[in-house]
């Protein structure tokens, strides 16, 4: 077979060397910055294990009741008792210690992305120029493929749980990002233009008025960045994070279907569990916190108590 003309395929000729420079860049950071990634390991590292810590400490029956009261208290006796049965069925399938693991890998990475996120959000709401610079960059980081993070992320800091947190964080914060701008900029400019009248400076405008208005989309956002980083859970059990991601790997590389659907069905638990309360969380409630759940029964009791003795006399 003859070869392709090169009128036909230019291309033959020259192609531009971008893995190479890629992989020199990388190597340069971790010659040069190495210290650096190591720092910023720490409170990732320092949040992490206090989660994990905390949440393997508690015996399995207390922070059933724990969850249970927590979850009616803020979203209702629906989504508290799935809560229970989801962690019951965990329990039950012998996962309870890998769903604690990967909880608080996600608790840790969505902390980051809020503590991260949110500010990036306000700050592209705020200024045109910024969103319009950040607008191509969240585009490339929400249509990399999830495999490409674990490369570089791995370079830099090594592997083990605190580099799973930061992957998972980095691919999840876009939407957080995207959704606080977005519920910030859909804040109706007569309200801005109200608070404004009223004397507010831009701070009391944004954290007074745009915040609260805009708290459903932002917290729509903080839902897809959980459920993000419970899809990253399998693909960071690659480079050595424990948990129920570990568990699905090992059944793949062994074959074996059930330890692979174990940690599969766990995963889908948590990820509806997560999901479910940070929906209702982002839901506006009719009644006051303190007239609803566990508080609300506490609150009852002595306004019963009083009607009943006044029956009495």
């Amino acid at each position: 077979m003859s070869e392709t003309p090169v009128l036909l395929d230019p291309f033959q000729l020259y192609t531009l060397p971008l893995g190479d420079w890629v992989s020199n860049f990388v190597d340069f950071l971790v010659a040069q910055f190495r210290p650096v990634f190591q720092l910023i390991r720490v409170p990732f590292a320092f949040v992490l294990n206090g989660i994990e810590v905390g949440l393997l400490a508690i015996p399995p029956t207390l922070f059933l009741i724990f969850l249970g009261l927590l979850v009616w208290q803020f979203c209702g006796s629906a989504i508290a008792i799935y809560s229970l049965v989801a962690m019951v069925g965990i329990g039950l399938l012998g996962t309870w210690e890998p769903a604690m693991t990967t909880l608080s890998l996600v608790i840790c990475a969505v902390t980051f992305c809020i503590l991260i996120g949110l500010p990036i959000g306000i700050l592209a709401a705020r200024n045109d120029r910024f969103d319009s610079i950040l607008r191509p960059l969240l585009d490339a980081m929400q249509t990399l493929p999830s495999f490409v993070y674990l490369v570089p992320v791995v370079m830099l800091f090594g592997i083990g749980e605190v580099p799973g947190v930061i992957v998972t964080l980095i691919f999840a914060v876009p939407p957080l990002i995207r959704l606080t701008n977005l519920g910030i900029r859909q804040v109706s400019k007569e309200v801005v233009e109200a608070a404004i009248a009223f004397g507010s400076t831009p701070n009391q405008v944004l954290w007074e008025a745009q915040v609260p208005l805009a708290l459903p989309t932002i917290l729509a956002g903080v839902n897809q960045s959980i459920l993000l980083a419970l899809s990253m859970v399998v693909v960071a059990s690659m480079i050595s994070v424990e948990g129920l991601g570990q568990m699905v790997l090992r059944g793949i590389g062994r074959l074996d279907v059930g330890l692979a659907a174990v940690g599969g069905i766990s995963i889908v638990l948590v990820a509806i569990l997560l999901d479910r309360v940070t929906q209702a969380l982002g839901k506006p409630q009719k009644v006051s916190w303190k007239k609803r759940g566990p508080v609300g029964l506490l609150l009852s009791f002595p306004q019963k108590h009083e009607i009943d003795l006044g029956k009495g006399f």
